[in-house]
């Protein structure tokens, strides 16, 4: 079930294999975290006694929610027997017990734990001492990683880098969606992660390998997906994956039912509709100079020049100065986004609302 990006599966494993850690950085909803998961699913295949482990760091706000979901993630995971795991976790924890829980929704049991504040480094030591023990040839990707760069405690990244140069048993993915961020963290001589990784950036699926792939699907249904409409459905989203799929998942489901426009318009009309009260609520958790200036932009669909005369006076937005303070915290907060060709609202969903109701 994995489209293409066969030169960028190349880069990863090639990068992996050879002992280099990589930062790979892409838009949200392009396809990064289904990248990771493809090579990883090939690295198994390769390498059945590796282990591939994936953390979500996107709500992490804390060194300490870190620490919990990074050593959630790897405790277990590199004993096939839970109960001997447990009896070397303890043995090497000793800043909180761990418990054996029984997963609801595999029936397999796992290593529970809760990290007491304050207990943070030491326990992260830990975690690391425990990865360099096992001996066993480790993939971690960190997905969002710039969101360290955003907790209250200071030299979390300077911590992180010390342990990991040590840990040669090991290689990292930190990837993440806000390229600024992940520059600035491992492009800046400043910065401790400066030139630690291979960079590499990932961009929209080429539109026939990704028709071609897609059609297939279709075909088995003994259906017929007319190259118009993937146009149609590709070039509104601009190769988007994510949108791209909810669109075609809907197609798909229409069994009874020729694919044609009409029913990929109807299609994004259900899915607006059935999201307008989260779209109802958002609007109404911003100031309405904010608000203002988001259905601006999704007016524009994308906008060059926010800070324009000519554009502030056609939306009658504010003063320049206001303007410019509401842009910068809906990019902090990623309601909008800045593209290389111009602001636009992230959520292509979102911004497709605005434009058809205001």
């Amino acid at each position: 079930y994995f489209c293409d990006r066969k030169k960028e599966t190349e880069d990863l494993l090639d990068t992996l294999q050879n002992g280099r850690n990589i930062t790979l950085t892409s838009p949200r909803r392009l396809g990064k975290t289904g990248l990771i998961k493809h090579v990883y699913h090939l690295i198994r295949q390769e390498d059945p006694k590796a282990s591939v482990i994936y953390i979500d760091l996107y709500s992490t706000e804390s060194l300490h929610d870190f620490t919990q979901a990074f050593a959630s993630a790897v405790l277990g995971q590199l004993d096939s027997n839970p109960v001997k795991a447990m009896k070397k976790i303890v043995n090497l924890f000793k800043s909180f017990r761990p418990n054996l829980t029984v997963d609801q929704v595999t029936g397999q049991p796992k290593i529970g734990l809760d990290i007491a504040l304050g207990t943070e480094t030491s326990t992260l030591e830990q975690v690391f001492k425990y990865l360099k023990q096992s001996g066993k040839t480790c993939y971690i990707a960190f997905d969002e990683f710039q969101q360290v760069a955003c907790y209250p405690e200071k030299n979390v990244e300077a911590l992180l880098r010390t342990y990991i140069q040590d840990l040669h048993n090991a290689h990292f993915i930190f990837s993440g969606s806000r390229a600024h961020m992940l520059g600035e963290m491992f492009l800046s001589p400043k910065r401790p992660f400066y030139q630690s990784t291979s960079e590499i950036t990932i961009g929209v699926i080429d539109e026939h390998a990704y028709y071609e792939f897609a059609e297939s699907f279709f075909s088995a249904q003994g259906r017929s997906l007319p190259p118009e409409v993937f146009h149609y459905v590709y070039d509104l989203y601009e190769g988007y994956t994510w949108y791209i799929q909810m669109i075609l998942n809907r197609l798909y489901a229409k069994v009874s039912r020729p694919i044609d426009m009409d029913l990929a318009q109807e299609s994004i009309r259900e899915i607006l509709q059935e999201n307008e009260f989260y779209y109802q609520h958002l609007l109404q958790v911003y100031p309405r100079g904010q608000v203002k200036l988001i259905k601006a932009i999704a007016k524009e669909k994308k906008v060059k020049e926010p800070l324009s005369g000519a554009f502030i006076s056609r939306y009658g937005l504010t003063a320049t100065s206001s303007v410019k303070s509401a842009l910068s915290r809906m990019l902090d907060e990623e309601i909008i986004y800045r593209a290389p060709d111009g602001y636009m609202v992230y959520d292509r969903f979102f911004g497709q609302w605005l434009d058809a109701r205001f």
